[in-house]
Order: C-alpha cells, then sequence, then structure tokens
C-alpha cells in the first residue's frame, strides 16, 4: 500500500489526498515527526516537507510532480484535462495557488495563530493579504467562467489545486463574494466526499496545531520561510518579523540536502 507522509492542514497534501480518493487508490496517510529526526520521512524527502509518497521503492516528493505519477500510473478516472492546451491551463492555475496564494494565508496563519505580529503591523499585514485574496477571487472567478468545474464539466487537476487554498481563506473569513459564481464551485467541491475527508482531517488536526506556537516560543520548532513565503513577509512589510525569527532561531530556510 502506498504510504504518504503528510499533515492534514498542508493545502499541498490535502490536494495530493483528494486525487488519491478522487482516483480511489488505498493509502496510509502519516504525520512525520516534523519536531525531530524521523529517517523515513527523510528518505523519502531529503528537505522534509509534506508531501511525500513512497509507491514499494519509489519514493517521490513535491505534490505536482506526485499528482503527475499518480495521473500516469493510475490513468482511471482521469484527473487531468485531455486537450493540450487545457491541461497547461489547469497547470497555470496549480503553479499560481502553491507558488502564490499558499504565501497569502500562510501568512495569516503566522499573524493570527502564531502571533508574529501584534497591533499596528499585523493589522496591516493582514489588510494585505485580505486586499490580496479579493484580487485572487476575482482571479479565479475569471478562470472559472461559465464552467461548472475549473477542469470543464468535470471535477479535475485543476479543482483539487484551487481547493484547499478557498476553503482555508473562507476558515480565515474570506470567503469568495456571495452569489459569485466561485462561490457556487465552492460549495460543490466541499460537498464531494474527497473534501470533505480533508476538511475533516484539518478540523481534527487543528487542536494539536494551536498548541504550536509554545513550541516555537520555546525555540522546538522553526517554521520554513522560503521562496515565495518570504517574499510575500519582505514586500508586505515584515521584514523585522524576519529578522527577529531568524535571531530566535524559530525561523528557518530550506532545509540543505546531503
Amino acid at each position: 500500500m502506498i504510504q504518504l507522509f503528510e499533515h492534514p492542514v498542508s493545502p499541498y497534501a490535502q490536494k495530493v489526498k483528494i486525487a488519491l480518493y478522487e482516483k480511489d487508490i488505498p493509502f496510509e496517510a502519516t504525520i512525520p515527526n516534523l519536531l525531530g529526526e524521523d529517517p523515513a520521512f527523510e528518505r523519502a524527502n531529503p528537505r522534509r516537507e509534506v508531501p511525500a509518497l513512497v509507491d514499494g521503492n519509489v519514493r517521490i516528493f513535491d505534490s505536482t510532480i506526485i499528482l503527475e505519477y499518480l495521473e500516469e500510473k493510475w490513468p482511471n478516472p482521469a484527473l487531468a484535462p485531455i486537450v493540450p492546451a487545457e491541461r497547461a491551463r489547469v497547470r497555470m492555475i496549480e503553479d499560481v495557488c502553491d507558488g502564490y496564494v499558499e504565501a497569502v494565508t500562510w501568512a495569516m496563519y503566522e499573524i493570527r495563530l502564531f502571533g508574529r505580529a501584534t497591533g499596528a503591523l499585523a493589522e496591516s499585514l493582514l489588510a494585505r493579504a485580505a486586499e490580496q485574496w479579493r484580487g485572487v477571487h476575482a482571479w479565479l472567478g475569471r478562470e472559472l467562467g461559465r464552467r461548472e468545474w475549473f477542469d470543464g464539466d468535470r471535477f479535475g487537476r485543476g479543482d483539487l489545486s484551487v481547493f484547499p487554498y478557498v476553503s482555508m481563506a473562507a476558515s480565515l473569513g474570506l470567503r469568495p463574494p456571495t452569489g459569485s459564481a466561485l462561490a457556487a464551485w465552492l460549495e460543490r467541491a466541499g460537498a464531494r466526499e474527497s473534501a470533505r475527508r480533508c476538511i475533516e482531517a484539518f478540523d481534527r488536526a487543528m487542536p494539536a496545531v494551536a498548541e504550536l506556537p509554545k513550541v516555537i516560543a520555546s525555540g522546538g520548532w522553526a517554521r520554513e520561510y522560503r521562496d515565495h513565503r518570504l517574499e510575500w513577509m519582505m514586500r508586505s512589510g515584515g521584514e523585522s518579523i524576519v529578522r527577529e525569527g531568524m535571531a530566535r532561531k524559530n525561523i528557518r530556510f530550506a532545509i540543505e540536502v546531503r
């Protein structure tokens, strides 16, 4: 059976789990030890990031690469569009969600849950995130257009790539505009069993996640700031957050592969 190293609050892990559920591929979900050593997890992904998939002797990390592997090994039911142009379109949607949108909701959790900022700075950063989400909702609405799903007439790669982010933003109070096509899509997508199972796992995991600020404050765990996340903080006025986290060693960058 496939083993999936994941964490229920990770949108990257959620989109892989949705694909596994939709394809009815049995798998064992494992939350790795993110606070200490975990040799099996490190063998699956030397970067110590979820998700990582183990299929027999095959080890794969990065959610996009995992999705491609699943589609190629288990082509039915297909989750990727057949037409090359449409396949490219949903891949671009996925890329924007993973490389831009993820940082916005991630930053909101950094401020609201992990207390990285208070007072005026927190208000400024959260206002910036809300402004960006208005833009994201507008862009996603245009990409959805009059389609039932981002992939057209069936749920697919585009939908499972968008859902984790839009649902997380909605849980933070940033829902798609009332009456919009995107709002109706979110309701349809959220009603699917694959999405419901991910949301239920997310809800079960949140009480434990809520305890992490204490661990971070004590220096027991460092949150990963890299790429689009680091860029978001630096260009949104959170430079002091980064510098303070580096000084306290509760912010880290990508783990060096060795």
